[in-house]
């Protein structure tokens, strides 16, 4: 059986690392374009000050990683003759800047502003609509070039961000265990490393010693040890975890929630670790895990009932068609061990819905 582990290439992290985002893409190429979200603007107009490495031309990226964004920022960078593709922001204008360089063959250097996700380690953009349905994956033949990431950047952005990173991560652990022990393929197409699992394990094992403290060390604007730990879970060890380990039924789960236009102004890790605790009881993992993870959930913000990604009260039709959407052919809920079915992910998901209302009291 072969086995295969993805990384990127390089990853920086630590306060300031912002300042030298010009030195690591001018290693790649001369000519860039940046991908950048509004939020993100200042923070590259001040990282880039003076910088006489580079040739840039910034784009705002306008909200949606879809197909007629990254045609029309593919345009751009061939209309300036780009060597190189940057991306600053948040998930999603970083999966548009990896699509971008990959559909022009181009290294990419991906920063976030937020740890909200594991989208930057990944060679994966998440496709949507440009109404903000998930559409589809886009598997890359390569991770970024270089993940550049400023905890002090982090650290004074909105905690909701940093909590819903934390979100995205609960998954990965769980979602390797099942791969691993149904044999599914993790997204290079095959078996996953012990490495990857570790690495998920360990993911897991960061959140729950780290990400109390570091919330408060986010409310505070603090870079702690404790933040920068939870900062390299949420996007190094989470996007290593999922990427090499493989994915299974939580982010089809969430996959599904897109399908409900209630759930939108929900952030993903949100909406992922709901997904969670429906995998947990769809997988009947033990009582004291399921415990211990809703009291992480709690601890920390997270939901732990419908009512917490805009469903308060969802009809019986459309819980069934966020099941029906879960359990769409190639989705990676088929990952799970002896098979899943709609009505098993709905009564799942109702399940881990009245054990979240019944702790919220």
């Amino acid at each position: 059986m072969l086995m295969t582990s993805i990384f990127p290439a390089r990853y920086v992290q630590g306060a300031g690392a912002l300042s030298v985002l010009c030195e690591e893409a001018a290693r790649l190429g001369r000519r860039a374009l940046a991908v950048v979200s509004g939020s993100a603007r200042p923070l590259v107009e001040k990282a880039l000050a003076g910088q006489m490495l580079l040739e840039l031309t910034q784009e705002a990226f306008r909200g949606e990683c879809c197909d007629e964004e990254i045609d029309r920022l593919a345009d751009r960078a061939r209309q300036i003759r780009a060597d190189v593709i940057i991306g600053v922001g948040g998930g999603k204008s970083l999966d548009t800047a990896k699509a971008v360089a990959h559909a022009l063959r181009l290294p990419v250097v991906v920063a976030p502003s937020i740890a909200s996700t594991d989208a930057p380690c990944s060679a994966l953009s998440v496709i949507y609509t440009p109404e903000g349905t998930f559409k589809r994956y886009l598997l890359q033949p390569r991770n970024p070039d270089v993940v550049l990431v400023d905890s002090e950047v982090v650290a004074n952005a909105p905690v909701r961000f940093l909590v819903s990173g934390m979100g995205d991560a609960l998954s990965t652990w769980f979602e390797a265990e099942d791969c691993r022990e149904s044999g599914a393929r993790n997204m290079s197409g095959r078996a996953g490393t012990m490495t990857a699992l570790g690495l998920a394990r360990l993911c897991f094992d960061t959140l729950l010693a780290d990400g109390l403290a570091a919330k408060k060390a986010c409310e505070g604007k603090r870079v702690s040890p404790e933040l920068e730990r939870i900062i390299e879970a949420n996007t190094l060890l989470s996007g290593l975890g999922f990427e090499s380990g493989g994915l299974s039924g939580a982010h089809a789960i969430h996959n599904g929630f897109t399908a409900l236009p209630e759930t939108h102004t929900y952030w993903h890790g949100e909406k992922v670790a709901l997904g969670t605790l429906a995998l947990l009881q769809l997988t009947n993992r033990p009582a004291d895990m399921i415990s211990r993870v809703y009291d992480f959930c709690q601890s920390v913000g997270l939901p732990v009932c419908l009512a917490d990604i805009g469903l308060a009260d969802p009809t019986e039709a459309q819980l069934m068609a966020v099941a029906r959407q879960a359990c769409a052919p190639g989705e990676t809920i088929h990952n799970i061990k002896g098979g899943v079915s709609p009505e098993a992910v709905l009564a799942a998901i109702k399940s881990a819905d009245a054990e979240g209302r019944r702790r919220k009291g």
